[in-house]
C-alpha cells in the first residue's frame, strides 16, 4: 500500500511486529471466530449509532455535496501539458511506514532528470538512463510519462549499503473531495519485481481516521487488479455486501504468524473484509480488499494489451464505493467511451452535456463493491477530505517484504549477494541497485497516462 507512517512489515522479517494484539497487548488467536463475530456485532452497533447521531450534520454536508443520484459532471481533467498543474510534487524521502528505496524529487528536479514529460504523439522514447519517456514537443492531450532514475544526491545514501536511493516522483492532487467518480486512463503502468507504484486517494494528515482508497497498485509482478480500503476501527464489510452487486471476491489473509509459536500459518485463510488497519486476523494495514475476477487487469498483462480504464465511484449517500476495470481488449461502456472522447476533444467541457457519465446505465457490474453509510458496518465518515496521489516507489515494506515470495529466483540470487542475510527487503534493494534491473526499468517501470478525470454529481 502507498506510503504511510503505520505500515507494518508483510513478510517473515520482524515477525514480532506482525502479530496481532488487542488494546491490552494480548495476542489474538487466528482461530477465535467467536471474537470476530463479537467484534463485527459491536462495530455494526457503533456504526449505526454514529450514523444516527450525526444525521443533521451529514444531511447538511450531503446537500452541499449534491450527491446520491443522477449522472456525473466533469469537474477536472488532468491531461497533456496541463497535467502537472493539478498536483504538488512531494519532495523528500519516502515515509517511515512505507520505507521505499527511493527519494521523491521536486518538479524542477524531475524535469532536469527527465522523469516527467508529455509526449506529443504517444511514441515511446528514452530518457538519459534509457527509460521509456516521451521527448516530443509538449501537447495539449499527449500522454504523460512518469519514471525514475538512479540516485544522485549524496544525502540520500543508504546507511547500510552505501548506495543512493533512486530518484522518483510522488504527485499529490491539489483538489480535496468527499465523493465522486475518479477515472484513470492509462496505457502503461510500472511493473516488475521490486516495483511498487500506486494510484490512490487519501487524507494523509488524518490517516487512517479519514481513510484511504487504493485504486491501482501493481506490486511486484501482480496481474490482477484489487481495490483496498484502509480505515480506523469500526468499518467492516462482513455480511453487508450483496453478492449480486459485484463480480469479484474478497482477498484472503493468510500466512499470519501463529499466536504461540510465531511461525507463519498458511492453513488459515480468512477473507479480508475488515477495513480497520489494526483488525485481528488480518495483516497490519491490510484493510478490506476486493479482487477482480479477471486476469491481466493489472501490471504486465494489462500493459501487453495496451492498458485500459479504471473507474472508482464513491457515493456516500448511495451507500457504496465501487470499482470497474476496462482493458482495451474488453467491452467498454459506450457512455464512458463517448464521454472521455468528448472530454478530450472539447476545451470547454465543463459546460458540455456530452461529457456527462452515468454508471447506472452500464450493463457491466463492478468487480468491487464496498458498503458504507446507513445500514452498513462502516460509517461514511471514515472517508473524508481525500485527494488523488500518484507515486512510484521501490521495495519498502510491501514490495520489499513480498520480494522473496513474489520473485523467489531473484531473491535467492540477491540474498546470496547480500551475504545470506535472509532479508527480503535487503535482497530487493540490492536488485534495484544492480545493472540487471535496468532492462525492467527501461521496458516496464514507468507510467504512461492518457488522463485522470474527476467527476461529481450534477
Amino acid at each position: 500500500m502507498p506510503p504511510k507512517e503505520s505500515d507494518a512489515l508483510l513478510s517473515g522479517d520482524n515477525n514480532d511486529q506482525q502479530r496481532r494484539r488487542n488494546k491490552f497487548g494480548k495476542h489474538l488467536s487466528l482461530d477465535d471466530e467467536k471474537l470476530r463475530s463479537k467484534i463485527h456485532t459491536i462495530a455494526t452497533t457503533i456504526a449505526e449509532s454514529t450514523e444516527s447521531s450525526t444525521t443533521s450534520t451529514t444531511a447538511a454536508s450531503d446537500a452541499d455535496d449534491e450527491t446520491g443520484s443522477g449522472s456525473y459532471k466533469l469537474i477536472e481533467k488532468h491531461q497533456g501539458k496541463s497535467f502537472f498543474d493539478y498536483y504538488i510534487f512531494n519532495d523528500g524521502p519516502d515515509s517511515i511506514g512505507s520505507n521505499g528505496y527511493n527519494t521523491y524529487v521536486s518538479k524542477t528536479k524531475a524535469e532536469e532528470l527527465n522523469l516527467i514529460h508529455v509526449d506529443d504523439d504517444n511514441e515511446n522514447s528514452k530518457n538519459e538512463e534509457g527509460n521509456n519517456n516521451g521527448n516530443k514537443e509538449d501537447s495539449n492531450n499527449g500522454a504523460v510519462y512518469i519514471s525514475s532514475s538512479k540516485g544522485t544526491n549524496e544525502n540520500d545514501r543508504n546507511p547500510t549499503t552505501g548506495t543512493i536511493y533512486r530518484n522518483s516522483v510522488r504527485l499529490e492532487g491539489k483538489r480535496r473531495f468527499d465523493n465522486g467518480l475518479i477515472i484513470l486512463d492509462v496505457d502503461q503502468m510500472p511493473t516488475g519485481c521490486g516495483v511498487w507504484p500506486a494510484f490512490w486517494t487519501t487524507d494523509e494528515t488524518n490517516w487512517p481516521d479519514h481513510g484511504e482508497i487504493d485504486i491501482v497498485e501493481p506490486i511486484n509482478n501482480q496481474n490482477i487488479v484489487k481495490t483496498a480500503l484502509h480505515t480506523n476501527e469500526y468499518c467492516d464489510m462482513y455480511s453487508h455486501v450483496p453478492r449480486w452487486n459485484w463480480t469479484g471476491s474478497w482477498d484472503v489473509a493468510t500466512g499470519i504468524p501463529d499466536t504461540y509459536t510465531g511461525k507463519l500459518n498458511f492453513n488459515n485463510k480468512l477473507e479480508s473484509d475488515n477495513c480497520d488497519v489494526m483488525t485481528p486476523h488480518q495483516w497490519a494495514n491490510q484493510g478490506c480488499v476486493a479482487i477482480s475476477d479477471k486476469n491481466n487487469t493489472l501490471g504486465h498483462g494489462m500493459n501487453q494489451n495496451g492498458g485500459g480504464i479504471y473507474v472508482l465511484e464513491w457515493d456516500p449517500i448511495g451507500g457504496y464505493i465501487k470499482s470497474w476495470v476496462f482493458p482495451r481488449t474488453d467491452d467498454i461502456p459506450i457512455n464512458l467511451q463517448q464521454s472521455l472522447l468528448n472530454t478530450n476533444n472539447n476545451d470547454d467541457d465543463d459546460d458540455d452535456e456530452t461529457t456527462i457519465i452515468d454508471p447506472s446505465s452500464w450493463s457491466i457490474l463492478p468487480y468491487a463493491y464496498f458498503a458504507i453509510g446507513n445500514n452498513s458496518g462502516c460509517s461514511a465518515n471514515h472517508f473524508q477530505n481525500h485527494r488523488i496521489v500518484i507515486n512510484l516507489a521501490f521495495c519498502g515494506t510491501v514490495a520489499g517484504n513480498r520480494f522473496a515470495t513474489d520473485c523467489p529466483v531473484l531473491y535467492k540470487k540477491y540474498n546470496k549477494l547480500t551475504g545470506y542475510r535472509n532479508s527480503s527487503v535487503a535482497a530487493c534493494n540490492a536488485y534495484i541497485d544492480s545493472n540487471e534491473v535496468q532492462e525492467v526499468l527501461n521496458n516496464d517501470a514507468y507510467w504512461k497516462i492518457n488522463g485522470v478525470y474527476l467527476y461529481q454529481r450534477e
